[in-house]
């Protein structure tokens, strides 16, 4: 199902509840993840084609449809909303503030329009022409008025800018504002969009709606709103009337502020971080799943929190909500999971339960060596039998011994581990040989796993680096931090294991306990009586300060000094300003020398802090 359908079925939906005014999301029509594709006048040409399909229809008579996509105007770009009704376009309104930091270049793509408060004639193309037989319409920064109400477009960052449109809107007399927006999803992000919304229509009156993209559109961010169907209509049914303009007449219900359709903020439920980790990452990674064709996912289980977030979590989800659309009987989601199991197009086959699902989807496999411990192996084969994956276990030292053994036939030196006498340089490339061994392996399994179990086809690699250990460069390239696709790279582990604790509840999984529990280590150097490789002391910092100076620098775009005055005040009460110092100065270098790790890393969602910069 394409774009096309999406939308027809989204007005079909709409007419059927009665609704009279239908909003889509932002550039709806190519889709907002195009990228340098807006750059070809092809997705302008086919947005073209597509439109003059939806109007040559009956789908539009009876309501009004606001729909995106790009237009030229003049030889220039606009992200645009083209608002219709009865076959008809009644006005192109283009965007005027652009999204243009974080995960977002439109400014690569697209030019603002800068005539606040102004149109132009626009000249519609003769596919257009020749549907609805008109030569022109508005094109610019308008509002469509009618016999009952005024209405007002404000496309997604207008709504986050200082002087949002609907400021001016609202003064002029506009009483329904329609929001079009590509918002990705992102940890507590949900609550500023709401707050910014109420702030609109508690100053000004009227109904605010607003309307976001689903999927993640092959973009390493989650668009999907917790939902595994392709499109979900919203209605509401309201009386203009009720809602007055002035804002002395709109406010307090009992000293609670009240939304737009009378729903009070304590009747809004907001998700929690950890469960904002549960449901955005596994509606990406079946997103990832259907479009890829793929078999499944591969994943090589550690023991430790970060692979189990990825295995246990994210992907345990990913059947949990498949199997509430099965429950609903929606049939794209059925047809999906029918397809990715390897069942036939007509097989009566649906999940029994999200363990047998996972299994047939997910594998999981340890990779061992020398240096590993018991207590790893046991805590991933326990996983694994807990969620139900196909797991394998194995031991790679011969692989390790025969790369060991070609480097001492070739150069004549043997290298050795610094507990057994050896070099800094050679006790870090030993540790490396056994990790990008572990890449390759799994590209193997991944790849060979379907065909063993009389299957066709491959899996994708999920990879397991959290965004602390990409931010600092804790991490081997080309290891298994190098894979397909990470739905935790963007998350802190500090988030991770508040989401590990959230789900040994929510999922009844007791075996997560031991991972919360377990110092988090590599498991790459000899174990002896007084020597334990752990990760915080490898990376000189905890990750509870790694996640601090993550925070500091990405999101509060601090540099070294400033960094330091902010934890002068945060951690003085019980670190002395060298110490403080010491500690800021050690991740500015860390952070400095290891960036060119960031062109390997794989795409995340970027749930909170962006590993790049």
């Amino acid at each position: 199902m394409g774009n096309y359908e999406r939308i027809i079925e989204s007005i079909a939906i709409a007419k059927q509840r009665g609704a009279t005014l239908r909003v889509g999301p932002e550039l709806e029509i190519p889709g907002y993840g195009c990228y340098d594709h807006f750059l070809e006048g092809d997705t302008v040409l086919h947005s073209w084609e597509v439109l003059a399909k939806i109007l040559a229809g009956e789908d539009t008579v009876g309501i009004v449809c606001d729909l995106g996509m790009p237009v030229v105007h003049k030889n220039v770009i606009y992200n645009c909303r083209v608002i219709v009704h009865d076959k008809q376009i009644l006005l192109i309104r283009p965007k005027m503030w652009l999204a243009n930091d974080g995960n977002y270049r439109e400014m690569r793509y697209f030019t603002p329009w800068m005539k606040h408060r102004q149109w132009e004639d626009f000249f519609l193309p003769r596919i257009i022409q020749a549907v609805t037989k008109q030569t022109k319409v508005p094109f610019g920064d308008c509002v469509i008025s009618t016999v009952d109400t005024c209405i007002g477009v404000e496309l997604c960052e207008e709504l986050f800018t200082p002087a949002s449109p609907h400021i001016p809107m609202g003064l002029d007399g506009v009483e329904i504002f329609t929001n079009s927006s590509g918002s990705h999803h992102e940890l507590r992000k949900l609550y500023t969009r709401v707050e910014l919304i109420k702030e609109a229509t508690l100053k000004l009156g009227g109904v605010y709606l607003y309307a976001n993209q689903q999927g993640c559109d092959w973009r390493p961010t989650v668009l999907r709103w917790f939902s595994l169907n392709d499109v979900e209509v919203v209605t509401a049914t309201i009386d203009i009337e009720d809602f007055a303009l002035s804002s002395g007449k709109f406010g307090d219900t009992e000293g609670e502020s009240s939304l737009a359709l009378g729903v009070t903020l304590h009747e809004a439920r907001f998700h929690k971080p950890e469960e904002e980790i549960a449901l955005g990452p596994a509606c990406w990674l079946w997103d990832y799943l259907r479009r890829s064709r793929t078999q499944g996912y591969f994943v090589p289980l550690s023991g430790g929190v970060d692979s189990c977030a990825t295995a246990g979590h994210c992907v345990f989800h990913v059947p949990t909500r498949c199997r509430g659309c099965l429950r609903e009987r929606t049939k794209q989601v059925i047809a999906d999971a029918r397809r990715i199991v390897g069942e036939s197009d007509d097989s009566g086959y649906l999940p029994s339960d999200p363990r047998e699902f996972c299994g047939r989807v997910f594998h999981t496999c340890y990779m061992g060596t020398e240096n590993s411990t018991l207590e790893t192996r046991q805590r991933a084969k326990e996983l694994a039998e807990a969620i139900g994956s196909y797991h394998t276990d194995l031991n790679m030292d011969t692989l390790v011994t025969t790369v060991r053994d070609l480097f001492a036939f070739v150069t004549g030196a043997r290298p050795r581990f610094r507990a057994h006498g050896g070099t800094a340089a050679e006790n870090l490339a030993l540790q490396n040989i056994q990790a990008r061994l572990r890449m390759v392996l799994a590209y193997m399994f991944a790849q060979l796993l379907p065909w063993v179990r009389g299957r066709q086809g491959g899996l994708l690699v999920l990879g397991s680096a959290n965004v602390d250990e990409s931010l600092r460069g804790y991490m081997t390239k080309y290891d298994c931090s190098s894979a397909d696709i990470n739905p935790i790279g963007g998350i802190s582990k500090t988030d991770l294991k508040k989401f590990i604790g959230y789900a040994e509840n929510a999922f009844d999984l007791p075996i997560l306990r031991g991972f919360l529990d377990a110092t988090p280590t590599a498991e790459l150097e000899p174990i002896s009586e007084t020597y334990m490789q752990s990760d915080e002391a490898d990376m000189g910092m905890t990750y509870d300060e790694l996640s601090v100076f993550g925070r500091l620098r990405k999101v509060e775009k601090c540099g070294p000094y400033s960094m330091f005055t902010k934890l002068i005040h945060e951690w003085g009460s019980f670190l002395s300003p060298v110490q403080i110092a010491d500690k800021v100065k050690l991740f500015f270098y860390e952070h400095a020398r290891n960036r060119h790790k960031m062109t390997t890393l794989t795409p995340v969602v970027p749930c909170g802090i962006v590993q790049s910069g």
